[in-house]
């Protein structure tokens, strides 16, 4: 039931047997019509440079059926479900009919899109809500391209076509508790058994991890000391996932804490093709470029949000949109869209023409959330008040970016990658300093 806002005290004293959080929500739009929320997704209007024309019409209908999907069906529900930390299960099946999950995967079931196709799929999701666009990351240019990339022939044919559905769900499990940027280092051992490997460690961070039918886990082969990959099953003995909570950013994704303890892994299930911590890069190298166009998807939307709220909410007895500095903010924003769609789509044409680099895809996903960042900035600044609240978009974007600033590699790390490229010299590791402190 909805209340109107003049009869909500009257409601509450009237229900006083109720605690007030108990109270249904009122909905803004009727409550305080000062502008349309975002659950009304608003137009595109962030294309100003007609960068549509670059796309093969494959792509341009794609970008269609992605961006009509999560306004109609997605849009209405996220502020709801972002407030709540909770997974909107039933956009599952609307999703997997997008036929975008396994990317540019050819054969088992997976749409053999091209780079940019899912580029563009990234960014139209991400322009509705992050979340959502994380958990298809994460399923697919993780999970799903570790198995096409790493895994056997049977694997292929075994997992990949109920992934491709949505119907079955992966996870992407490298991160640990003490090892991030330096995943190298990771802890997580597999140690060899008739039949099979027991695996023991921890994992951090990882989302989708606490509903996956399938955990794609990295482990350090105690007989090597290289890093190998394993396929776990969810109802593994020994596997624990629990849900992290308290996150102010990407609220919808279910990031989780995996417990291995003593967890046995068939021979069947353990990735051929990862034998060195160097196979994931071939990996990472596809998804640092997924990640770039997740924050140019969500620049969109907030700029989308903001052309439209500035004609709508008005201050002083004109449209915010009639004021100068506001006119500035939103033309700044517009700039750096423009400027992120280019990169990214280069990078796209780099990789399908073979000659991108780590350092191309690093400066990329670290120089696109940096103005990410700044215009996501410049979003709240124009909306004021509502730029605090989740019902006009900014403020969800604005916390849901900072994880992505920081995870496939952080601002700092991903500068690193390209500074070794150009320069020829790793500065990774800080130099053992040769100099005691004087007393």
């Amino acid at each position: 039931m909805k209340v109107p806002a003049s009869e909500a005290q009257e409601y509450m004293l009237k229900e006083s047997k109720s605690s007030y959080f108990d109270l249904p929500a009122l909905d803004v739009s009727i409550a305080f019509p000062q502008a349309t929320p975002a659950s009304v997704f608003p137009p595109c209007e962030s294309d100003y440079y007609q960068f549509n024309d670059l796309l093969t019409l494959e792509e341009q209908a794609i970008r269609k059926k992605v961006r009509e999907c999560m306004e109609k069906e997605v849009a209405p529900i996220m502020a709801k479900y972002w407030e709540k930390a909770k997974f909107p299960f039933e956009i599952i099946p609307k999703l997997g009919a997008l036929r975008i999950a396994g990317g540019s995967i050819k054969g088992y079931g997976c749409p053999n899109l091209s780079i940019t196709a899912n580029a563009i799929a990234t960014a139209e999701i991400a322009r509705v809500d992050a979340s959502c666009s994380t958990f298809i990351l994460v399923h697919s240019s993780l999970a799903m391209l570790t198995i096409a990339l790493c895994g056997s022939e049977a694997q292929k044919q075994k997992y990949l076509p109920s992934l491709a559905e949505l119907k079955t769900i992966a996870c992407w499990a490298l991160t640990e508790p003490d090892y991030g940027s330096d995943a190298s280092a990771l802890r997580t051992t597999a140690r060899k058994v008739d039949g099979g490997w027991i695996l023991e460690g921890q994992k951090r961070w990882i989302g989708n991890s606490t509903f996956a039918d399938v955990l794609v886990i990295f482990a350090r082969n105690t007989s090597s000391n290289q890093i190998n990959g394993f396929m776990v099953k969810k109802d593994a003995p020994g596997l624990q996932a629990t849900k992290i909570e308290n996150k102010i950013g990407l609220r919808i994704v279910q990031n989780g804490d995996i417990l291995l303890k003593r967890v046995f892994v068939p021979d069947d299930d353990r990735l051929p093709g990862v034998n060195s911590f160097q196979d994931t890069n071939k990996v990472l190298a596809v998804s640092r470029v997924m990640v770039a166009w997740q924050p140019i998807g969500i620049s969109m939307g907030v700029y989308d949000m903001c052309h439209r709220y500035l004609k709508e909410r008005k201050q002083f007895g004109a449209p915010l949109a009639a004021f100068q500095i506001n006119q500035q903010k939103l033309v700044q924003m517009l700039g750096n869209v423009q400027a992120m769609f280019l990169i990214g789509w280069r990078l796209c044409k780099l990789y399908e023409s073979g000659k991108m680099t780590p350092g191309h895809a690093s400066m990329g996903k670290s120089w696109i959330t940096l103005k990410a960042r700044e215009t996501v900035s410049l979003g709240r600044e124009l909306l004021g008040g509502n730029g605090i609240v989740a019902d006009f978009l900014v403020a969800k974007a604005f916390c849901d970016l900072e994880p992505i600033y920081t995870y496939e590699g952080t601002y700092d790390i991903n500068t690193l990658v390209t500074g070794r490229e150009v320069t020829g010299i790793a500065s990774f590791k800080p130099a053992a300093s040769s100099n005691r402190s004087r007393l």
